[in-house]
């Protein structure tokens, strides 16, 4: 009775998995080939004036008292440039927000998106999620992610810092991205 039932389902199984056919999911989803792209441009974060790209949205009771502002919440729609001058020919936006998540040292929580609007690029997306050690001179974050012409991306940025403005909080940073995709 009851052997008899389990090996007939245990045949049909495993008839099942001898029906399916491997599928390459790159294949499947029209990627081609992996590339390398490297890319160069300057973000302009600009907290102070009568239009600023990045303003501050939360903030905890014992952040004004943090000497990290930990706990601070800042939301950004920041230009990115071809140059260091804010002139400088756009090339996108750095759209997301970053919080300050170090009490003992300025430690902040980035996730961004990097909006491309010009050129080549334009309407494909990169990704950025992770720590950003804003005051060391230069610092690494991971690319996690991309879409249009950097899907499935995967890579990092290095970021330096070009100017900052301690009492304002203005900045003018640097990139270098490397990401591999499709």
């Amino acid at each position: 009775g009851k052997t008899v039932v389990l090996v007939f389902l245990l045949f049909c199984f495993a008839a099942s998995l001898v029906q399916c056919k491997a599928v390459d999911w790159k294949e499947s989803l029209g990627l081609g080939k992996e590339k390398v792209s490297r890319l160069h441009f300057f973000f302009h974060d600009t907290l102070s004036g009568k239009k600023p790209s990045a303003v501050e949205v939360a903030r905890a009771a014992m952040t004004k008292t943090s000497p990290t502002l930990f706990g601070i919440v800042v939301m950004a729609d920041d230009p990115l440039t071809v140059g260091p001058e804010p002139a400088s020919e756009l090339v996108g936006r750095a759209q997301g927000l970053y919080s300050s998540a170090g009490q003992q040292e300025v430690s902040l929580l980035m996730a961004m998106n990097f909006a491309f609007t010009e050129g080549k690029h334009n309407g494909s997306s990169l990704v950025v999620l992770g720590r950003n050690e804003a005051l060391t001179p230069v610092r690494e974050l991971p690319v996690v992610g991309g879409s249009g012409l950097f899907r499935l991306a995967r890579g990092f940025a290095v970021a330096k810092t070009h100017w900052y403005n301690a009492t304002s909080g203005d900045a003018i940073v640097e990139y270098h991205v490397t990401v591999i995709h499709y």
